[in-house]
Parts: structure tokens; C-alpha cells; sequence
């Protein structure tokens, strides 16, 4: 039995997940087609299509004192921790006013200053080094956990079960969230491991394992909201599996060959900024016109952001010796 806090969302609150979701589907999808203009951005591009309510819900459940993990597909759970569009842009442009300097690129942006610490596209990589933060936050008795985003295909490394085990012995506050969309990198889950629910493994280590609607950005929400609760209370940590999906290839050099069509199509019926959108006029907390003005407010948005990346200057080449420690 899953232990529920006080998790019940506002209205108010329900309508900051969806402009987040919405935030960071038209972000990708201006990178979609700025990857079309060559020479535009360099580096390969992983988005997160299809997957916003795992981060929108997650990240909304959190104070500012709690830290994210992010892996490889990341720009969701940086924008919902509230990170700058504009300096995520940049980065991504590779231009010096990025949070790294443009150092990082696309896929291992971190954002300190909203503990958004850590990306990688190591797979796995992130999950000792939540451990790690987990374990300073109860050194240091401080009231706030650390989120760990990570794919099914992570949860199969060996990183992933020597961390649950530690996590699970000194009681961490750590909650380790597996976005299972179905593949990793070009292969179904059935095809690199047995379990179906990856959600299963927690009983392994002696914690919580839930799986969530990966598309339902409230029941994302209520169940990072409930697992950091217990966190704080000393239970130690948890494992949810958010079951989604990811429209687009790997990156977006990957052409899909290995995904049906008929079932990107049957996930895309299942939109989580669709449905949070439906929900929210149904119970009528929002109008249309509210949701044009939103839309309109986030498009403007992602528009300065580029604006802000296409202006900015790159990097000196002197800089290149700079922030090197080893």
C-alpha cells in the first residue's frame, strides 16, 4: 500500500504543470527544426517529445532545495526545475553565455543555481552520483531530497543496483525515477530484460516500488509528492517507474526504422499536454482564451531564447583551458 500525503493538486498548481509541459514541447519542437538548418546547432539532439508529465510532474512536486539527476534527455527536467530557456539555448548553441559557457552542449547541461547538477549521456551514470547528493543533503540534515531521471535501458546497468542497494541501507532521502518509454536506444525492453515492470526490482533492496502513468502529469506529481514526504520522514528511498513514451528517435539523426508507425501513433493519441489540457477545461479551471494567451507567452518565450543563442558570442579559444581541474 502506497502511503498518500497531503498531495491534493490547486487549480493554480494544475495550471503551472501544463504551461511547463507546454514550455517544453515548444522548446523541442523549435530545436526540431533548427536541427533542419545545417550548421545551425552542433552536436547530436535527444529530445524528450512525449515525455513532459514525467518531468513537469516530478520537478513540480519539489522545493528549490531538492536536486535532479537528469540523464541524456534532459531539457524537460531542467525547464521544469525552472532553469533559463535562454541559457539552456545557448548552450545547446555551444555559445559562451550558456550555463556551461558552451562547453556542455546539449546533453550535459547543469544548472546550479536551481540544483539542477548534473546531466550525462553515460547511461546510468547519474544514478551513483544521486547517491551521492542524497547522501550529503542527511550529513548535513537538511530538509530536502534528490530526484534521479534515468531510462529503462539505465535500470539494466550495474551502477543502477549498487546504488539502490546503498540508497536502501543508509535510508537516503533519494527518489529514483525510471522514465520507461519503451526503448532504449533501438531496442523494446522485452529485448534486454525479463521483468516487466522495472518498478518490481525495489523489493529487492527493501524499498518502495510504484508504477506511474508516465503521461498524467498529476499522477506523476502525487507520487513524487508522496515519496518525498516519506524521504523527509526518514523512510528511506523510493522507485518509480513512469511508464511513457518518446515520439521521436533517439536523436534526431535516427529515422525510427525499428518503431512501428502504428504505435507512435497510438502513443501520440495519448498526449500528456493534450491531456492535461482536456482535464483542465473539463473541470474548468482554464478557458480558451487563457490557453491562446498561454500559448502565445510561451512561444514568446522560446523565441527570445533562440534570439538570445543566435546573438550571444562563442567561446575563445583560450577558454577551452578554463574550469579544467584534472
Amino acid at each position: 500500500m502506497i502511503k498518500r500525503g497531503a498531495n491534493d493538486l490547486t487549480g493554480v498548481k494544475m495550471l503551472a504543470l501544463y504551461k511547463d509541459m507546454l514550455l517544453i514541447r515548444r522548446f523541442e519542437e523549435k530545436l526540431v527544426e533548427l536541427c533542419r538548418v545545417e550548421g545551425k546547432i552542433p552536436g547530436m539532439m535527444i529530445l524528450c517529445t512525449g515525455q513532459e508529465a514525467v518531468a513537469a510532474g516530478a520537478c513540480g512536486a519539489l522545493e528549490p532545495d531538492d536536486v535532479i539527476i537528469g540523464n541524456h534527455r534532459s531539457h524537460g527536467h531542467l525547464i521544469a526545475k525552472g532553469a533559463d530557456p535562454k541559457l539552456i539555448m545557448a548552450e545547446i548553441f555551444g555559445k559562451r553565455t550558456g550555463y556551461n559557457k558552451g562547453k556542455s552542449g546539449t546533453l550535459h547541461i547543469a544548472a546550479p543555481e536551481v540544483n539542477a547538477l548534473c546531466t550525462t549521456t553515460v547511461v546510468g551514470g547519474g544514478i551513483p552520483i544521486a547517491v551521492g547528493t542524497a547522501f550529503a543533503q542527511q550529513y548535513k540534515k537538511n530538509r530536502s531530497v534528490t530526484v534521479c531521471f534515468f531510462g529503462d535501458g539505465a535500470a539494466d546497468e550495474g551502477s543502477f543496483h549498487e546504488a539502490l542497494n546503498l540508497a536502501a541501507l543508509w535510508r537516503l532521502p533519494v527518489i529514483f525515477i525510471c522514465e520507461n518509454n519503451v526503448y532504449a536506444g533501438a531496442q523494446r525492453m522485452e529485448e534486454h530484460t525479463r521483468v516487466k515492470d522495472v518498478a518490481l526490482r525495489a523489493a529487492a533492496y527493501g524499498m518502495t516500488g510504484e508504477v506511474v502513468d508516465g503521461n498524467n502529469a498529476v499522477a506523476v506529481y502525487e507520487a513524487v509528492a508522496g515519496a518525498r514526504q516519506r524521504c523527509l520522514d526518514g523512510e528511506g528511498p523510493a522507485l518509480l517507474e513512469c511508464k511513457t513514451y518518446r515520439w521521436r528517435g533517439h536523436g534526431e539523426l535516427d529515422h525510427q526504422v525499428y518503431q512501428p508507425k502504428e504505435e507512435i501513433a497510438v502513443w501520440m493519441q495519448r498526449c500528456p499536454v493534450k491531456g492535461l489540457e482536456n482535464r483542465l477545461l473539463a473541470d474548468g479551471l482554464v478557458t480558451k482564451a487563457a490557453l491562446v494567451e498561454m500559448e502565445e507567452e510561451v512561444s514568446a518565450v522560446v523565441e527570445e531564447a533562440v534570439r538570445f543563442a543566435e546573438e550571444s558570442p562563442w567561446p575563445a579559444p583560450e577558454e577551452a583551458l578554463e574550469d579544467v581541474y584534472v
